[in-house]
């Protein structure tokens, strides 16, 4: 018993002393302070204005209008996000990774006017407070990519060679995993905000479309 206090308090310390975690000696470390940027600004920042963004689909009635079309790329955009936001939390930040998130952000986009045209040819309405919405939503791949691309220049750098691309191509699991209160954390958060209320949505649209043709 008394070993395995021990080794607790070991690992521990361990977890104490790791880069991500430690505080900034100062200002001018750049890397700490990004990376706490990363992991405690921008990833929970997803999560509060993507539910909102469902209350006002839900609000505007989405299953009596655009339905089943608009909330499907709906969940293909919480898809293309997931992608290289899994990538980075499990894997090293190689050029693979760099590779996939770039990749993402740009499908990301491109989605994200499909997803305007759908909800206006399908006759819903949307209102301001959405507008602003999507506009913070699509800043954050952004953001977050080009963080990343910055603190990990000497990946990016390979992705223009031949030799760099195939040498740093594979995805490889961290050297020093993220804590998992860490990582429970953003998964109880996907969860809750994004994942169960999009797949409420959908299915929402679907019963309503069922419905519809049921009674012509």
């Amino acid at each position: 018993m008394h070993a395995t206090v021990k080794q607790v308090r070991e690992a521990a310390s361990r977890w104490q002393d790791r880069p991500v975690l430690r505080p900034a000696a100062d200002a001018s470390d750049v890397e700490a302070v990004t990376i706490r940027y990363l992991m405690y600004v921008l990833m929970p920042a997803w999560f509060i204005p993507g539910f909102a963004d469902y209350l006002i689909h839900r609000r505007t009635k989405i299953e009596s209008t655009s339905g089943v079309r608009e909330s499907a790329i709906h969940s293909l955009m919480m898809g293309e996000v997931a992608i290289p936001v899994t990538l980075t939390l499990l894997f090293e930040t190689n050029a693979a990774v760099l590779a996939a998130a770039v990749a993402a952000t740009g499908v990301h986009e491109a989605t994200a006017i499909w997803d305007v045209r759908a909800a206006v040819n399908g006759g819903r309405e949307v209102p301001p407070a959405e507008q602003h919405l999507h506009s913070f939503l699509e800043s954050l791949p952004v953001m977050a990519t080009a963080a990343l691309c910055c603190l990990h220049w000497d990946q990016v750098a390979k992705l223009r060679t031949k030799a760099g691309r195939r040498e740093s191509g594979r995805l490889r699991l961290r050297r020093h995993p993220l804590p998992p209160g860490y990582l429970a954390a953003v998964a109880a958060g996907v969860a809750c905000l994004i994942a169960a209320p999009y797949g409420e949505e959908l299915w929402r649209c679907v019963r309503a479309s069922r419905q519809r043709r049921n009674v012509s």
